[in-house]
């Protein structure tokens, strides 16, 4: 849909089984199609060729981290994710908050956005 080159970009998913339920899933599906698709659209320019990187994990205590990364051009030093005009990252900024997440973005090689939140059980229901 970006006219990108589907072999320049690698994706590669780390992910645990984490139960969550569709209160958390979808605000998770959400901020994952927002930075995922600002990635495509911004974070290898001219064909650029580069990897995509989508984490889910829940080390301990009902708590969930979720990553997202890349290993483009990254964000410019000044950038500030609270104070921004991308109605896509309000959007994630909105989504963040409504899982009451609290999340880092690490803008020193690439762009990676890890968001860790709380969940009520990480056993499946029967």
């Amino acid at each position: 849909f970006y006219a990108i080159d589907s072999k320049a970009i690698q994706l590669n998913l780390h992910l645990s089984e984490v139960f969550l339920d569709m209160d958390v899933a979808i605000p998770c599906g959400l901020i994952i199609n927002e930075l995922v698709t600002n990635s495509l659209k911004h974070a290898f320019p001219n064909g650029r060729e580069g990897e995509i990187v989508i984490g889910l994990h829940s080390p301990k205590d009902n708590r969930v981290t979720l990553l997202i990364k890349d290993n483009g051009i990254g964000l410019p030093e000044d950038f500030d994710p609270q104070n921004t005009q991308s109605l896509g990252l309000q959007l994630v900024n909105a989504l963040i908050g409504q899982l009451e997440a609290t999340y880092t973005l690490d803008k020193s090689n690439g762009t990676e956005y890890s968001i860790t939140f709380k969940i009520k059980d990480n056993k499946p229901q029967p």
